[in-house]
């Protein structure tokens, strides 16, 4: 992709499968366009953002025929697949195949897919994998301390995930900072309602805090993140919970939302903490406190860290959370500019002090941007 590379739209469809279905369409240059209505599969859904793209008022291309291939985030790759690749029916029979391993996420990347197929045959379609970034992770870091034929039979073991995102803000760091992603050792935070860190040693990612699923880690807006798997079984008892109950638990009651009792939004429980709220100051402080454990670990194993990264909907505009990270980890050479991390929101910066030993920065994520990027690389490839 050449300097002249430019978005001309973005878009959204939300509750696929419903009445109320909303779809946005923000041309670069024109007024957003919102409209809810019934979209009942991913066809239809895929149908009217193409509609849009080429609408007379709100279009920004001419024809369809325009598109040239069609990126996909597809969250779980298995182990097989290390970089992103063009889409087969070796490569959709693969996803399926992982469904197990993604069942919230893979069959609706997979409907994507078949929808597209349908609409614009022949078209090339990209799959770029949410876990292949992690696949570079050795088997001391993946492996779980379980029977090794669970890993045989079912390939348990840690995944990882938010690839994509670790892979894009690591290299825009690189830039940021003035030095190449190969002669440096990051850790990079994304912080959002789902959130995760990855040890980054030399452009490869060596560790990361999710696990076979999302739900392993930091503390996230509704998932546990690390928990000692005694205390489900004891809850399974007490509670008499189904597996469905316990996976309820730990996925959608839990988190920040289950400390504070408030909210899983960071914003709601800000506020709540500036108004004194103990359960939300206790939320806040507990999210920080296990963020700052990863890092202090991750900089062990890598005997070391360059740079310190923060993004995701928290991490790039929650300026407090980052504060309560950073305080207090002079240990590790980083010398953290509170004044320069103040207010800072939605924009790349380095918030750590001039003569610090460590790089800490503000990196805005676009995961959008590396899929076009890899879609277009191979595509090119291809011709």
């Amino acid at each position: 992709m050449t300097e002249e590379t430019k978005v001309i739209a973005k878009g959204l469809v939300e509750k696929i499968g419903f009445n109320d279905a909303k779809i946005t369409h923000k041309p670069t240059d024109k007024e957003k366009y919102i409209e809810v209505m019934g979209i009942p599969d991913h066809t239809i859904g895929i149908n009217k953002v193409f509609q849009l793209l080429t609408h007379e008022e709100h279009g920004v291309i001419k024809d369809v025929k325009d598109i040239k291939a069609v990126g996909h985030r597809v969250v779980q790759g298995g182990e097989g697949y290390i970089e992103s690749v063009l889409i087969t029916k070796e490569v959709i029979q693969d996803i399926e195949a992982n469904i197990e391993l993604a069942p919230l996420h893979n069959p609706a990347n997979l409907k994507g897919i078949m929808s597209v197929e349908n609409l614009m045959p022949g078209v090339p379609q990209i799959a770029v994998f949410d876990t292949s970034f992690h696949q570079t992770m050795p088997p001391h870091a993946y492996m779980y301390a379980i029977p090794r034929e669970y890993y045989t039979k079912y390939k348990i073991r840690k995944y990882g995930y938010h690839g994509t995102s670790h892979k894009y803000v690591s290299r825009v760091a690189s830039k940021v900072i003035g030095k190449d992603t190969r002669d440096m050792k990051m850790i990079t935070c994304h912080l959002g309602n789902g959130a995760s860190i990855a040890a980054i040693e030399y452009g490869k990612s060596m560790d990361t805090s999710m696990g076979f699923t999302p739900v392993d880690g930091l503390i996230m807006g509704t998932r546990t993140g690390d928990i000692d798997p005694g205390v489900l079984l004891y809850l399974a008892d007490k509670e008499h919970l189904s597996l469905r109950g316990i996976s309820n638990v730990i996925n959608k009651n839990s988190g920040m939302m289950g400390i504070s009792e408030i909210s899983s939004d960071m914003r709601d429980l800000e506020l709540a903490y500036y108004e004194g709220n103990e359960l939300a100051s206790l939320a806040l402080t507990m999210y920080a406190y296990r963020v700052k454990k990863f890092i202090g670990a991750y900089a062990a194993v890598m005997n070391g860290v360059d740079c310190i990264i923060f993004t995701g909907g928290v991490g790039e505009n929650d300026f407090n959370i980052r504060r309560m990270i950073l305080q207090n980890m002079e240990y590790t050479g980083l010398l953290f500019d509170e004044v320069a991390n103040h207010g800072v929101k939605g924009e790349d910066k380095i918030i750590s002090k001039p003569d610090s030993k460590v790089y800490a920065a503000v990196i805005k994520t676009n995961e959008e941007l590396l899929i076009a990027s890899d879609t277009y690389k191979i595509v090119e490839k291809c011709v």
